[in-house]
């Protein structure tokens, strides 16, 4: 029987459509869960494929494949004290192919060995067969960031500091106890004390269960192409590559406020969360930001029929580009009077659609994008392109290839695919 609210700090590392799902919880349901820091702690534990840990996937009930979920980000909230983050380098000999999904003893040459760990700092973390430090990544540049009581503030901290936080490294990450990463915080990196920034938690991996197993940090077309005939047992064809769901989004617009739409590919969608971030720029330049301990509630909402290959997202109003505001009264008696002049009529029930594309590289996730909004729409790539250019913008979420697409578009197409409401609930009436 379904559930109205399901709560979940179960995590998994490879969202695999077979294994078992927790849930159902009832469609317009809510889902609360408790969530690991999404990838440094995850990239230094060498146990597990991936590279990240994610709740375990939600059933949703009456979720058929070729419907969408509506996602209602209604709560994020930080729940760390510290972190540690930076540039990454994989480390040569301590991994197959990837260092993400195929850790490598470079001493007894166990694929993904288990481990224990000894001390602080970048030795801590040990092969338990033969005793030698294994670490498939090491940081170029890193900092360790701390958090005012309010997760409004951080700071980036001296040497001294982070030995004290390294210690208190679990605590201070404030990790589930069913988390099976090793806290980033024994590191103790302060490569850069002393920078002040200002905290807005976003969410990094958030979706619904690809079609076929993938780490969890692959599941979108940049990270995922590093799958296709990778020498490791994830190995993916280009044609299975398509299964993903483009969960690992990296967008700062995800976040509490905004509402995400995102396709079934399995039956009962299996929704996770994960890799929450206490605040990031557009395009994440340098690989990686301030991964947290985070609660996240979403509500659900089963869009019947909706087959889509890619998330759409609904953002706050103040994080739409400048080109898709709704218009208000004063833009619209402008335009009015110009079609008057100019005998045309106008489309002036429209609102800001914006769909992610993902892909190997920029171009590619660009066409990737360009393609799922004219496919979702039926109308031309060159319509998309015009769209984009005078009444939205093309942004890039992560460095190398995840990009959103906004265009305006006429309430009419929105109605036709069953969503239109979300975004006169998102946005207000048209004017």
């Amino acid at each position: 029987m379904a559930e109205k609210i399901v709560r979940t700090n179960d995590m998994v590392w490879v969202l695999d459509p077979k294994a078992k799902m927790l849930g159902p919880v009832a469609d317009k349901g809510t889902i609360i869960a408790r969530t690991s820091p999404g990838c440094w702690g995850a990239m230094i534990t060498p146990d597990y494929p991936s590279g990240h840990e994610v709740t375990r996937p939600v059933a949703i009930e009456g979720a058929e494949i070729g419907d969408s979920i509506a996602l209602r980000i209604k709560k994020v909230k930080v729940l760390s004290t510290a972190t540690v983050s930076g540039t990454d380098q994989g480390v040569d000999g301590h991994f197959v192919g990837d260092p993400f999904v195929a850790a490598r003893c470079p001493v007894c040459d166990l694929i993904n060995p288990p481990t224990y760990l000894e001390g602080v700092g970048v030795k801590a973390i040990r092969c338990k067969k033969c005793g030698n430090p294994v670490t498939p990544f090491k940081i170029v540049s890193g900092y360790t960031m701390v958090f005012d009581k309010e997760r409004t503030t951080a700071i980036t901290v001296s040497s001294e500091a982070c030995k004290d936080i390294a210690n208190h490294a679990r605590e201070l990450a404030a990790l589930p106890d069913e988390s099976k990463q090793y806290p980033i915080n024994l590191w103790a990196k302060a490569d850069l004390p002393g920078i002040i920034t200002r905290v807005r938690p976003m969410i990094g991996n958030m979706g619904s269960c690809p079609a076929v197993p993938f780490p969890s940090s692959h599941n979108a077309g940049d990270f995922g192409a590093f799958l296709v005939g990778a020498p490791h047992e994830y190995a993916l064809t280009a044609e299975q590559l398509l299964s993903r769901t483009d969960g690992h989004m990296d967008s700062d617009e995800v976040r509490e406020g905004a509402i995400l739409i995102v396709p079934v590919k399995v039956a009962g969608a299996g929704i996770y969360v994960a890799d929450i971030h206490a605040m990031m720029g557009d395009g994440e330049i340098a690989g990686h930001t301030s991964d947290v301990s985070a609660e996240v509630t979403l509500e659900v909402e089963i869009i019947k029929g909706l087959k889509i290959d890619g998330p759409i997202l609904l953002p706050n109003i103040e994080d739409l580009p400048f080109l898709a505001q709704p218009h208000d009264s004063k833009l619209l008696d402008v335009a009015r009077k110009l079609a008057k002049e100019y005998q045309t009529t106008l489309e002036e029930d429209v609102y800001p659609l914006q769909v992610f594309g993902s892909g190997g590289n920029l171009d590619l996730a660009v066409a990737n994008g360009l393609t799922r909004m004219a496919d979702l729409l039926g109308i031309s790539i060159d319509e998309v392109k015009n769209r984009a250019t005078i009444t939205g913008s093309i942004m890039i979420s992560r460095l190398p290839g995840m990009v959103q697409i906004t265009a305006m578009v006429p309430k009419s197409k929105l109605k036709a695919l069953h969503i239109a409401h979300l975004f006169e609930e998102q946005y207000g009436a048209t004017k």
